[in-house]
C-alpha cells in the first residue's frame, strides 16, 4: 500500500512540475508573440522610411539633372517624356 502512495505522490509531483513548465512556456510564447508583433511593425516603419528616402533620392537626381548635372540627364529626359505622354493621354481623354 505504501508503494502505491509513493507512486501517486511521485505522479503528483511530476504533474505539478509539468504544469509549472507549461505555464513558463506559455508565458515565453506570449512574450515572443509580442516581440514578433513589435518587430513586424518596426519592419513596416522601416519599409515606409526606405520608400520615402528612395522618393527623395529620385527627386534629388531629377533636380540635379535639371540644374545641369550630366550624371542623371538620361533618366530625367525619360521621366519628362513619360510625363508628356501621360499629359497627352489626359488631353486626348478630355477632348473626346
Amino acid at each position: 500500500m505504501s508503494d502505491l502512495i509513493e507512486i501517486i505522490d511521485s505522479l503528483e509531483n511530476r504533474i505539478s512540475k509539468l504544469l509549472h513548465k507549461y505555464e513558463l512556456v506559455k508565458q515565453q510564447n506570449l512574450s515572443l508573440k509580442e516581440k514578433i508583433s513589435d518587430l513586424e511593425s518596426n519592419s513596416e516603419l522601416q519599409a515606409d522610411q526606405l520608400k520615402q528616402w528612395e522618393e527623395k533620392f529620385s527627386a534629388l537626381k531629377n533636380a540635379n539633372a535639371i540644374l545641369g548635372s550630366d550624371e542623371y540627364k538620361r533618366e530625367t529626359k525619360l521621366k519628362i517624356n513619360a510625363l508628356i505622354r501621360e499629359i497627352d493621354m489626359c488631353i486626348a481623354q478630355l477632348s473626346e
